[in-house]
């Protein structure tokens, strides 16, 4: 499918708004390693990263390695993480994920993105977030926020998060990916909200393709519109 007219230079000024209005932008799960951050993020799954920070702390205390986790008792792990939603399926993977690091990665968890999602419970996103905040290689995790705001912005036409991922990769440095993810992701839980966006408040809105159709607009940030100039029939920039 062909690139939204405007996607790169809208991407440009996206990544760098953004880097200046969030530039300590952090990912929300509390981690320590990279184990820890992949059990995190598999949690997250339909659940609130709140809820996962409660529930992890008992995990990684019961659980500290994944040698630790491939041997846990399988009722004894979805009672612990139950209140994340989809526990049972949720503990299979984490055992699996364990079990599969433990005997094909000497314990330790791979940073290749083609071995991460080789593990239960592991897909591009949860393999994106683990390149991309933990070991600092380029990774694009694509969540509901990225996946909203980009659609928006008109950065992508694609609503598949796999084909977005790619498209946002082709019009950003592959060292912005990851930052980029959690700039979006901020600014989608701020101020682009899914129900009662605040465009008034947005500092994208002036290039926003979408700005004041989902909420109101100030003067100060509203888009510039071709307008007819009086008695000229031209249009002249307002």
């Amino acid at each position: 499918m062909a690139r939204p007219r405007g996607a790169k230079a809208r991407a440009d000024a996206v990544v760098d708004r953004l880097k200046a209005e969030y530039p300590d932008a952090r990912c929300a799960l509390v981690h320590h390693n990279a184990y820890e951050l992949l059990v995190a993020t598999i949690l997250s799954a339909q659940c609130t990263d709140e809820r996962v920070n409660m529930v992890t702390p008992s995990v990684f205390a019961k659980f500290p390695t994944p040698a630790d986790l491939a041997t846990a008792d399988l009722a004894e792990l979805e009672a612990l993480i139950q209140s994340t939603g989809f526990f049972h399926a949720k503990a299979k993977n984490l055992l699996g994920m364990a079990q599969g690091v433990v005997a094909r990665f000497d314990g330790e968890i791979p940073s290749a993105l083609d071995d991460l999602v080789t593990l239960p419970g592991v897909g591009r996103k949860t393999a994106n977030v683990v390149r991309s905040v933990w070991f600092r290689e380029p990774g694009l995790p694509v969540d509901t926020h990225v996946t909203r705001l980009s659609g928006r912005l008109r950065l992508t036409d694609e609503t598949d998060a796999v084909k977005i991922e790619h498209d946002l990769g082709a019009i950003v440095a592959p060292d912005e990916w990851g930052d980029l993810s959690l700039r979006l992701i901020e600014h989608g839980r701020k101020v682009c909200d899914a129900r009662k966006p605040r465009c008034d408040a947005c500092v994208l809105a002036d290039i926003c393709p979408s700005a004041g159709k989902f909420g109101p607009l100030s003067r100060a940030n509203a888009p510039k519109r071709p307008v007819k100039a009086a008695g000229s029939g031209r249009p002249r920039r307002v």
